[in-house]
């Protein structure tokens, strides 16, 4: 877009004339190439300018030359002055948040600068800066553009319209997934293991030992991610499936959406889903209005319009022009701003600027508009909706990182070990094991001692590999998926009103729900309904909306009021005051039936007939329930043209004549209309934000202060308000203010300020009416839901899009925020940032500080409410300047410089974003507002990065995507929202009030299992593993294994891993009741007090302490005891046999003793595993089976003889006790001297169980000091449909409604701003 600077008079040059000569000037944009023609009294010069973001000075001009700067230089000016800190503005486009680009660059020389121009002026042709160019119905032509990728293949530049989330094809399935497993370091070690056995000469294990873990461990997942997969191309081809129609051969035909390509003409109906971003072409509606469902981009459910451009819905309505149809369209490249778009459209010699007002995106839903047609200009992963999803990171939860740094302990701790052992083999060999001494064990082999301890280094790396465990990451992934389908199959978290259950959409983070330290939270959809109901009223000073009966008594009876005696109400509204109703049909109040009135007439809303039914299309849902309040009343809107609103009143059908209409922005923050009534008066009716209104009424006007009084009451019970108020206006006044209004109108410069400089002259000495009151409403439980979070010491943050009143007020309403809380706002939390880098700079000049410890006083509770503005002025995230067209070089000085400089900013606002988290983190609750998608996520990385917290996102919309990909755990509300943040998200539901069961429940039970699983799992390879390490003290170190090879290999396996398993799966310390009962239990896993790196530790010394007893006692036994029969079993096979009972033994009465829930899958699982093991061992000792495998099976009678010796039983029992019974003793003096939170809970179970302990629903009206707050004006952050009214292109056709006995409806366009 041309800015263009008016300069001043230069001698005897006057600047008379500009004139662009481009074609494409339309609706304030200029989108093309352009040449400017100036002229003076004394000369004419010509000049030829290029591009856009230019200023151009006409007097430079004069003087032959272009002076050039941003036009973004010239907006952050005005931003610097006026807008810092606005709440009303939304920063930024995402896609422009970035530091400030060097705006060092010098103008160049005006000889140079001549030249230049020259050089354009007489090189230019008209030609589009685009590089996106889309022709209509030509395949061929847009198949042409080509990429490049890889250095050397090309591919087409557009996408197909298929998308594609899969990650494996029949083909790549196989070689893809071992190779993603085997980058897991842990599978690759056990790779190299199973290499190493093969070789005779280091291994003393049989290969099997390691393949048959290993395989089991690579098919499991295997089979796992094939199911993930799966399940992704089902999803896929039902998107890829879906039909639309395409222009093909003259005719409309339907296509898969797989097969749509950019530049086909497409035909959408009523309640389509959109399949690409389209440009729309034309319509059925009058003028090609389309209107659209943007729920699955931003959650709203309010519907928007999009409008074609002129030419093309009046050139473009039949099958046989669309065919004709050859336009050129140019535009910018795919990105993910949804609510930009700048091209344009070459067609038939001319040219016509394209904006975001005519595209429809991929996402959206037609609504309301019988046929479309448009051509695509995005498909697939082009579409705004797919790029604006970001990038998927892989998620890895607090545990998993902490397993890695464990894991590599372990590693080391093998290679000491192994190392040792490996240096006593060599001393051994040289000293003990060489053929004069022990000519008995010489193997033929001449080989030196160190050559011998460097194989049994690797031998004693193979035998003790089970100190890093094949079977963990296995393990973990299944005990996490069992814990992901009971999150499916809750019916606590079943949403039947939707029929939406709860989906954990991944299974490698649930235990990381367990850990939660911040939830940041959506608003709209997410904390609320989207749907705004008319609750009370203020009508000449008295209030309406209690509990009343028909004489106007208060009451304690619920009831609803009839509205049957009105044809044309709805059904929906819910209002108990049978008192009002009373006055107005009795017609004894003019000030109701002027109140009311007002209300059906004073708005935007757009009517519709849908057979035979009154539907109402409103830019915000608050518009739409003060209308359908009003038609409930008995003052129906029916019908409206450009010039003419009819409504009727009490089944009197009346027409006013619309005279002006003064829409709300969010400067004004009201909106008025000037009406002829059928008597020929004139009247004014306003309504608007409370502050607005008061500034504007008479001194005399009636009520003042009664209705003051009701509208602190509503900002207690934290509903949205809204003031009304009318004036009469002579004829005379309006014919001179109407003249001013026309200039206005068409001013070419300033036009928005002008006009709103003129509404000030007649908006003024207004006679206030009342105030409404309508509550955004809370989805259900939410407040309660918060409250118990809170409780368990989790801090609670709202990023919403919604203006600061709104925000603040659901924040009260919902107990985020309470009366006892001072709340600090941008500006005051920006000042004290500054005097904390004040006091720093203080401090390091060897300044005493004077500054406080502690930034808020310890008795307060604070409480931050920032703008999105004031957040990017605090952050010092700035707008990025466009790079300048002439840059002079740079010297290497400059350069340094420049270099220096953006270190020491870069440093500076590193310290400065670390300081307002600190900030933030010491407030009771925050509420970020205005907020951007990408500030959302910006502020979940600072948390994460300077805070180290575990965060946890929940949205509804599309703007909520990249909030939850950042955060650790991202939440999707499913529902009449859209499902676009739901396919990001890691979890999903239909309630925001599931969010407390996930947490408490769910989360802290994973975690709980999942420490207690990690905790036992290598305690017990411990214990297991280092039995070999005392063996080698009394085998020269030779790496001989003490367990049978099977044994070794069914550890894991078979024998010690259902147990775990089950505890890992299903085990409770306590109900989930109690759970929610007590919060506080929650704590500990913010704090990783259950698994860390002291309790990894105790695991390993309680595994070595167990492993000396499973050896030693049995070596004692076998030492000095004699057998039934008369011999001594000292024989390796029988203490093999010996030691490994006692093993299985004990580690599964070890996870009996960590078991706190107790079914009969846990006791099956324990004492089945114990049974498992006897019954393998003695069919892999048997005769038969070392018959057919001589080889395998050695160890022929080994466990049958050694178990029938009752002393060998009596050494097994001796162990097991001495293992066990020192925990017991332990935990019991625990319990006993310091309970924890959890064991007192324990011990008093089922008294808490038993008691009945009702809840006191909190009443959502409770007072407050809110004489300083108003509640939120019920009007949305965004322009109305007036400018549409006026110009008259979108009033539909429609047949007149007033028929009395017509039944009619209001359509829900429930929904609130983007947040």
């Amino acid at each position: 877009m041309f800015a263009f600077v008016l300069g001043e008079e230069r001698g005897e040059k006057k600047v008379e004339e500009l004139v662009c000569q481009g074609a494409c000037i339309n609706r304030g944009h200029c989108t093309e190439s352009k040449s400017f023609r100036w002229r003076t009294q004394s000369e004419r010069t010509h000049l030829t300018w290029r591009g856009s973001g230019t200023v151009l000075s006409l007097t430079d001009f004069v003087k032959g030359t272009a002076k050039v700067m941003s036009t973004d230089r010239v907006s952050s000016l005005g931003d610097d002055d006026d807008g810092r800190g606005c709440d009303d503005v939304v920063p930024y486009s995402d896609d422009e948040t970035d530091n400030e680009l060097d705006s060092s660059t010098e103008r160049l020389e005006d000889a140079e600068q001549n030249r230049i121009n020259q050089q354009m002026e007489e090189g230019w042709q008209p030609k589009s800066e685009f590089t996106w160019k889309v022709k209509a119905n030509d395949r061929n032509f847009n198949n042409q553009f080509t990429v490049t990728k890889y250095s050397c293949f090309k591919t087409r530049k557009y996408s197909g319209n298929a998308i594609r989330t899969y990650k494996y094809n029949v083909l790549t399935f196989l070689p893809r997934n071992l190779m993603e497993q085997f980058k897991r370091a842990a599978n690759a070690y056990f790779l190299i293991l199973l290499i190493l056995q093969a070789i005779p000469q280091i291994s003393t294990l049989s290969w099997y030992t390691t393949l048959v873990p290993l395989v089991v461990v690579l098919g499991i997942t295997a089979v796992k991610d094939l199911i993930d997969d799966i399940a992704r191309h089902k999803m896929d081809r039902i998107v890829n499936n879906r039909k639309c129609e395409v222009l093909q051969g003259g005719r409309f035909k339907p296509e898969k959406w797989r097969n749509i390509e950019v530049g086909d003409i497409v035909r959408l109906q009523r309640d389509d889903f959109i399949p690409a971003d389209i440009l729309l072409l034309s319509s059925s509606e009058p003028n090609s209005l389309c209107y659209v469902e943007t729920a699955e981009l931003d959650g709203e459910t309010n519907l928007k319009f999009k409008m074609s451009l002129e030419v093309t819905d009046r050139l473009l309505k039949k099958e046989k022009n669309l065919e004709s149809f050859d336009g050129l369209i140019g535009c910018e490249e795919p990105n993910n701003r949804l609510d930009k778009f700048t091209g344009t459209l070459y067609w038939r010699n001319q040219s016509y600027p394209l904006d975001a007002n005519s595209i429809l995106l991929r996402g959206c839903t037609v609504r309301n508009t019988e046929t479309t047609h448009g051509i695509v200009i995005f498909a697939g992963a082009d579409t705004k909706i797919m790029r604006n999803g970001g990038k998927t990171n892989f998620k890895r939860t607090k545990i998993d990182q902490l397993m890695n740094y464990i894991v590599y302990l372990i590693f080391l701790f093998l290679i000491l070990l192994s190392t040792g052992l490996a240096i006593g083999h060599t001393f051994w060999e040289s000293e003990i094991g060489n053929a004069t001494r022990s000519w008995y064990l010489y193997d033929g082999e001449d080989t030196s001692p160190s050559y011998r301890g460097f194989i049994t280094f690797w031998g004693y790396i193979i035998v003790m590999n089970t100190l890093v465990p094949i079977s963990l990451y296995v393990s973990v992934e299944v005990i996490r998926m069992g814990q992901s389908y009971f999150i499916n199959w809750d019916l606590q978290m079943y949403y039947a009103e939707k029929d939406t259950p709860a989906k954990a959409r991944t299974t490698t983070l649930t235990e990381q729900l367990g850990q939660i330290e911040y939830i940041f939270s959506d608003k709209t959809g997410t904390l609320t309904q989207n749907i705004m109901a008319f609750k009370k009223c203020s009508i000449s000073g008295t209030t309406y909306g209690e509990l009343c009966n028909v004489a106007g008594d208060k009451t304690d009876k619920v009831e609803l009021v009839d509205f049957s005696w009105n044809n044309y109400a709805d059904g929906n509204l819910k209002f108990y005051d049978h008192y009002l109703p009373q006055i107005i049909r009795s017609g004894k109040d003019p000030v109701a039936e002027e109140f009311f009135k007002l209300l059906a007439l004073c708005h935007t809303v757009m009517v519709e007939d849908n057979d035979g039914q009154i539907v109402y299309q409103a830019a915000s849902p608050d518009e739409g329930a003060l209308v359908t309040a009003a038609r409930n009343f008995g003052f129906v809107f029916l019908s409206r043209t450009q010039n003419a609103i009819t409504i009727s009143e009490l089944a009197v059908k009346r027409t006013y004549e619309v005279l002006a209409m003064l829409d709300f922005n969010s400067d004004r923050k009201r909106m008025s209309i000037i009406l002829r009534t059928p008597e020929g008066k004139i009247k004014l009716y306003c309504k608007g934000a409370d502050t607005v209104i008061y500034e504007r009424l008479d001194p005399n006007s009636p009520n003042r202060e009664s209705t003051e009084e009701a509208l602190k009451e509503f900002a207690d019970e934290t509903l949205r308000t809204l003031c009304l108020s009318h004036k009469d206006i002579n004829e005379a006044e309006f014919a001179e203010w109407n003249k001013k209004y026309k200039a206005a109108n068409i001013a070419t410069s300033n036009r928005e300020e002008a006009v709103s400089a003129v509404s000030e002259e007649i908006e003024k000495n207004l006679l206030l009416l009342g105030a409404t009151a309508i509550e955004d409403k809370l989805q259900d439980g939410v407040s309660d839901t918060i409250e118990t979070l809170k409780r368990g010491d989790i801090k609670i943050w709202v990023l919403t899009g919604d203006k600061k009143e709104t925000a603040e007020n659901i924040g009260f309403s919902c107990n985020l925020l309470t009366n006892e809380m001072t709340i600090y706002d941008g500006e005051q939390i920006n000042g004290i940032l500054n005097t904390m880098q004040s006091n720093r700079t203080n401090m390091a000049a060897g300044k005493a500080n004077t500054s406080k410890n502690n930034i808020f006083n310890s008795d307060e509770k604070p409480a931050m409410v920032i703008t999105g503005s004031w957040l990017n002025e605090i952050l010092r995230e700035k707008k990025r300047r466009k790079k300048k067209w002439f840059r002079r070089p740079k010297t290497e000085d400059e350069k340094r410089m420049q270099m220096e400089k953006d270190q020491k900013d870069e440093a500076a606002k590193e310290k400065r974003q670390k300081d307002f988290v600190d900030l933030a983190c010491q407030c009771t609750a925050v509420v970020c507002c205005r907020v951007t998608p990408k500030q959302k996520a910006m502020v979940v990385s600072l948390v994460k990065k300077y805070k180290k917290a575990i965060t946890l996102a929940i949205g509804d919309g599309a703007n909520d995507v990249n909030m939850i990909k950042t955060a650790h755990i991202g939440v999707g509300i499913s529902g009449q929202e859209g499902m676009q943040a739901v396919m990001s998200s890691d979890y999903a539901f239909g309630q925001f009030r599931f969010l407390k069961r996930l947490i408490l429940v769910h989360g802290r039970w994973s975690y709980i299992r999942m420490c207690k699983f990690l905790t036992y799992f290598f305690y017990k390879n411990f214990a297991f593993t280092l039995v070999h390490f005392w063996y080698s003290f009394f085998n020269g170190y030779s790496a001989q294994t003490a367990f049978e090879n099977w044994f070794i290999t069914l550890y894991n396996v078979l024998y010690s891993s259902l147990p775990v398993l089950v505890v890992g799966v299903l085990d409770q310390d306590v109900t989930d009741k109690l759970s929610l009962r007590f919060p506080a239990l929650y704590t500990p896993g913010q704090k990783d007090s259950y698994f860390n790196f002291k309790k990894f530790f105790l695991s390993l010394f309680h595994g070595i302490i167990v492993s000396m007893i499973i050896f030693f006692i049995p070596y004692g036994a076998f030492l000095q005891t004699m057998g039934q029969d008369g011999e001594a079993p000292t024989d390796y096979q029988s203490f093999a046999v010996t030691t490994a009972s006692s093993l299985i033994i004990t580690v599964n009465f070890q996870i009996a003793l960590d078991t706190s829930y107790w079914t009969f899958i846990n006791a099956f699982s324990v004492f089945g595993s114990i049974v498992l093991y006897f019954a393998i061992t003695f069919d892999l000792h048997s005769a038969g089976i070392h018959i057919l495998f001589p080889s395998v099976f050695t160890f022929t009678g080994a466990a049958p003889n050694t178990l029938r010796q009752p002393y060998l039983w009596l050494t097994i029992i001796l162990t097991v006790a001495i293992s066990l019974l020192p925990v017991v003793a332990v935990r019991f003096l625990i319990q006993v001297i310091s309970p924890s939170e959890t064991d007192k809970i324990q011990m008093n179970r089922k008294k808490y169980e038993i008691e009945l302990l009702p809840k006191p629903s909190r009443s959502r009206s409770f007072q407050r000091n809110a004489s300083n707050r108003r509640s939120g004006y019920a009007f949305s952050h965004q322009q109305g449909y007036a400018d549409l009214i006026s110009s008259g292109r979108s009033i539909r056709k429609k047949g007149p409604h007033s028929e009395p006995g017509v039944s009619s409806r209001t359509y829900e366009t429930a929904g609130a701003n983007a947040s």
